[in-house]
């Protein structure tokens, strides 16, 4: 029988790679770098009581005054907690992550939408990609961009984009065809069609997208400490390999508090788009 072990292929691969792009993989480095820490800056300037009340008002424009409650006594438990700053380093790189994968992904998915072979091809690279064990993917993100909070937001952008891109595809798709033929027969060009009736038509499953797209970042916050990313992932972390069982519970709580906020206002806002429309 005929040994083939395609680990060895790919370890090829990942060292040219890294020889051929290195220019490339610091720059994508340094961009990557500074979108986190300019997150981190601009929500670590005002006070931690600022930040709270601009959360508390989005959440109860968004979802209602349940949320907003439920936010008001997450995020003062977190700082009571003296976890501020840690939850604040976890959102940054959550939204990095987030933002990262939806721009790429929500163009990726109108281009799979538009064309049959796109999607034939794209298919099972995002199924490859959602049922890959998420530690593989540490793997090539520390040899490619060393430790810290870049390789991380990296793991997390290839974990977390297949959704999104599934969900504008799919949003687009079942766009009615008498509503496309409607905007046809009055002459719209196929960039007004996508901009003006597919996609405000495909927006709550797109949204819907983007919410599991957030929430698959935030369950990577744990797995990414594991290469040097910092916040809460990181006193996760360190609670289970130092057996500090406090440490690791306070920061667990903090992250499911944090998960729970973004997922109830990013789900209203699907529902509120439906309703409107």
């Amino acid at each position: 029988m005929i040994n083939l072990h395609i680990g060895k292929i790919f370890e090829k691969i990942v060292d040219w790679l890294d020889t051929n792009f290195e220019p490339l993989f610091d720059f994508i480095t340094e961009v990557i770098d500074k979108l986190i820490t300019g997150l981190q800056d601009i929500l670590l300037f005002p006070p931690n009581i600022v930040l709270i009340v601009i959360f508390v008002l989005l959440a109860w424009k968004a979802a209602g005054k349940g949320v907003s409650l439920f936010t008001l006594i997450g995020l003062g438990l977190i700082v009571s907690m003296d976890l501020w700053e840690e939850t604040i380093e976890t959102l940054s790189l959550v939204m990095a992550s987030a933002i990262i994968a939806l721009i790429i992904g929500i163009p990726l998915g109108i281009w799979a939408s538009r064309s049959k072979t796109v999607d034939k091809v794209i298919r099972p690279i995002l199924d490859f990609m959602q049922t890959m064990p998420a530690f593989v993917y540490l793997i090539p993100a520390v040899l490619f961009f060393d430790m810290g909070n870049v390789p991380g937001a990296i793991a997390t952008v290839i974990f977390a984009m297949p959704p999104v891109v599934r969900l504008t595809n799919l949003g687009i798709r079942q766009v009615p065809t008498e509503v496309v033929e409607a905007a046809k027969s009055f002459g719209s060009t196929s960039k007004q069609m996508l901009i003006k009736v597919q996609l405000p038509i495909a927006l709550p499953t797109i949204l819907a997208g983007v919410n599991q797209t957030i929430m698959l970042s935030l369950s990577m916050v744990v797995i990414a400490s594991m290469i040097g990313a910092r916040g809460l992932g990181e006193k996760v972390y360190s609670g289970i390999t130092q057996l500090q069982i406090g440490t690791g519970f306070e920061g667990g709580v903090a992250v499911v508090i944090l998960a729970m906020i973004l997922d109830r206002i990013t789900q209203a806002l699907g529902n509120s788009d439906k309703v409107k429309q």
